[in-house]
Order: structure tokens, then C-alpha cells, then sequence
């Protein structure tokens, strides 16, 4: 079946486009419907959230609930104070029902131009849309991203026992397995975890670079709360404050191949490393449930090779090695990437070079990202409804 392209609608109902059905997506299409802007979302799945419908069973929020929900609905008590992956499903559900969005399923945007004042947008079945502005809002989380490793290929291939970790639902298939988890961020920390409490027969956590690992909760006091009172503190002395708690309140697993990160918190922070908040890694390390193992160097035939020289031959591998924004693409040809193709305006900021496109979700903040993507929302249409006035 072939498909017209469509022509560019006129400019009295040019609505604000946003690109992404994901929390940062619906909380900038309520924001802007309360200020009577008409925003339409654009969602390339068959439903809101579809990031995480793919995420791990297992996975809660490790912000609170209090601090998490996005404008104009709370999430419900009933959810408890760390929300399930599944309630956040159904709370995304539940706000775009709430607020009525226009959502369009299926469509996804390959393309963005500037034409005159306007934005047009290139999709799918060639669609042409014209929009007064564009909120991009595809997500931290948008393709896996696998290094490349030698022999990385080959060994995939086979039995498919290397999978991302996007791919991992829960400890089920590897019961009574050797498995190795690359990466020791919160997803391959809770990973591991979730393998040496599942069945798994063994657990190796193949670890790069050391990461600083909190309490989720001290004495009630959410380690959120602790990210949002430092995010706008000098670095450095963030970096000493977190050293000094540390001290007391974080555990030292020297003794089992995970020594102390040697820079600091807001130093790796700013590096794009967030804490791992530790919900069963310490204990699963001091245990020997989990083993520690240097950084994955090269596959080659049945083994891996490890950084320090040696070799295992598990039965799988999952690589929480993390995502890339994958923009460019998109508007990469706008000149509004940096060098790592992280957009380099966020919240309610245009590019100089491209007023009236907004970028929200891109980044990885210390104090939450569902708390900043709310805020974002909020500026974004206040500054869409102020320019349209």
C-alpha cells in the first residue's frame, strides 16, 4: 500500500509536537493542555511508557513516591513508597487518561527541519507535520548500547548467551547457570542481585570503573532527598561531603575486589555515573554470592577475556552497559549534539540555532529523574505558552 505524503497542515492549528510517550513526553503534554496549548504525542509503540514495559521485573524506583509523580496526579499510596516497575506502567496509563492527551501510537519520527518559524516533522508512512514547536523527549534510555569488544560478535551469535540488558526480565532462565554481568551501575548492580537471589549457580559482576554505592534509605531519610539538597553545591565540595559520609554510612568491600571509587561523587556525577543505590549488592558481595571480577577485555572462542589477564567461560553474559541517545538521525544535521550527541540545551532552553526545540529526559540527575522531568515539563510550557501569545 503506498502512502501520500501528507502536506503541511496550516498555521492556525499548528499544534507543539512532542516526540516520545514516555514520562517526560506526557508530563510536557499536561503541562502545555493546561495552559490551552494543543500539544500531540507522537509515540513510535503501540502504548505509553514502552521504555518501561521492557524494563526488569524486579526494578522499583529508587526515588520515592512523593517525589516522583508528574504534574496534575500523584501516585497512589497503594503503590508504597519505592514504586514497582509495573505500577509506574500503570500510573503513565493512568495520567494520560486523566488529562486526556492527544496521543498517537505508532508513529515515529525520523527527521526534523526548520522551515521558516515552523518545525516540520518527517514519519512514519511519510508523513508530513508541522509543528509551531517540538519537545523531544525520547529518553536517557532510548537504544543499548553494547561496546566494542573483540570477538564480541562471534560469541553472540551463538545460543544468543549474550543479551542486554534490556533484553533481562528476571532470574528464571538462568537458574542452576554461570552468569556474568557486565557493569556496575544500578541496572547491573540489581541485576546481580536479582541472579544470586534467583537460582543462578554463580554470579560474577565484571566491574570497570568502582562505583560509590548508598543506602537507598537512612534512617527514613531517602538518599533522593540527600541529591537535591547538593545538586547546586560546588563540586568539589560535594565530592569531600560524600567522602566523609562515606566513611560512615558506606560500606567498604575492598576485601572483596570492590574498593572506594578514587574520584569523587559530584565528579562522577558530572561524568554521567549516578550512585548505585544498594538494594542486595553488598550483601550479595559480602557473601560471595556475587563475585567481583575485573572489566571485560574480548571474547574469543568460549571464554571471555578479563582485563587483568584471566578467562571464564560462563554460561551468559548480560551487558548492562548502558544506552545511547541515539539523535542523530534525527536533528543531529541541526548543529544542537555535542560531541557525545547529547543535546546541548535542556528544559525550558532552545539552541540558539534552533528556537522552539526542547529537549527533556537526557539527562541522568542525582536527585531523580521522574522530580526533574516534572519541573522541565512545567518550564517548557511555560515558555511554549508565553511565545505563542
Amino acid at each position: 500500500m503506498v502512502t501520500t505524503p501528507q502536506a503541511p497542515t496550516p498555521q492556525a492549528v499548528h499544534p507543539v509536537y512532542v516526540i516520545g510517550g514516555g514520562p517526560g513526553g506526557l508530563a510536557v503534554a499536561a503541562a502545555l493542555r493546561a495552559r490551552g496549548v494543543r500539544a500531540v504525542v507522537l509515540e513510535k509503540s503501540d502504548a505509553v511508557g514502552a521504555s518501561w514495559r521492557a524494563h526488569y521485573d524486579r526494578l522499583h524506583l529508587h526515588t520515592t513516591r512523593r517525589l516522583s509523580a508528574l504534574p496534575g496526579l500523584a501516585m497512589p499510596r497503594s503503590f508504597g513508597r519505592w514504586v514497582s516497575r509495573a505500577d509506574v506502567v500503570r500510573y503513565l496509563e493512568a495520567y494520560a487518561e486523566k488529562h486526556e492527551l492527544e496521543i498517537v501510537t505508532g508513529v515515529e519520527v525520523h527527521r526534523i527541519e526548520r522551515t521558516g518559524t515552523d518545525w516540520l516533522l518527517h514519519a512514519t508512512g511519510g508523513r508530513l507535520l508541522t509543528g509551531r514547536a517540538v519537545v523531544v523527549a525520547t529518553g536517557y534510555n532510548h537504544t543499548p548500547r553494547l561496546p566494542d569488544w573483540p570477538g564480541l560478535d562471534a560469541y553472540g551469535e551463538e545460543d544468543g548467551r549474550l543479551i542486554h540488558a534490556r533484553a533481562y526480565r528476571n532470574p528464571e532462565p538462568y537458574a542452576g547457570k554461570d552468569v556474568l554481568v557486565v557493569g556496575a551501575g544500578n541496572t547491573g548492580a540489581e541485576i546481580a542481585a536479582d541472579l544470586a537471589g534467583g537460582g543462578a549457580a554463580r554470579v560474577r559482576l565484571a566491574v570497570r570503573t568502582a562505583p560509590h554505592i548508598v543506602r537507598r534509605s537512612t534512617l527514613g531519610w531517602p538518599a533522593q532527598r540527600s541529591g537535591i539538597l547538593v545538586r547546586r553545591l560546588p563540586v568539589a565540595l560535594v565530592d569531600r561531603m560524600g567522602a566523609l559520609l562515606a566513611r560512615f554510612a558506606s560500606p567498604d568491600l575492598t576485601a572483596h575486589g570492590l574498593p572506594r571509587p578514587d574520584r569523587g561523587v559530584a565528579t562522577r556525577q558530572r561524568e554521567g555515573a549516578v550512585p548505585v543505590q544498594d538494594v542486595g549488592l553488598v550483601e550479595a558481595v559480602r557473601t560471595g554470592k556475587v563475585e567481583v571480577v575485573a572489566a571485560v577485555k574480548a571474547f574469543e572462542g568460549e571464554e571471555v577475556v578479563l582485563a587483568d589477564g584471566s578467562r571464564i567461560t560462563p554460561d551468559a553474559v548480560v551487558a548492562a552497559t548502558g544506552y545511547r541517545r541515539a539523535l542523530e538521525p534525527l536533528l543531529g544535521h541541526l548543529g544542537v549534539l555535542d560531541a557525545d550527541g547529547r543535546p546541548v540545551t535542556g528544559g525550558a532552553r532552545s539552541p540558539r540555532e534552533a528556537p522552539g526545540l526542547y529537549f527533556t529526559g537526557f539527562t541522568n540527575p542525582i536527585s531523580g529523574m521522574l522530580r526533574e522531568l516534572a519541573r522541565d515539563a512545567e518550564k517548557i510550557a511555560r515558555r511554549i505558552a508565553k511565545s505563542s501569545a
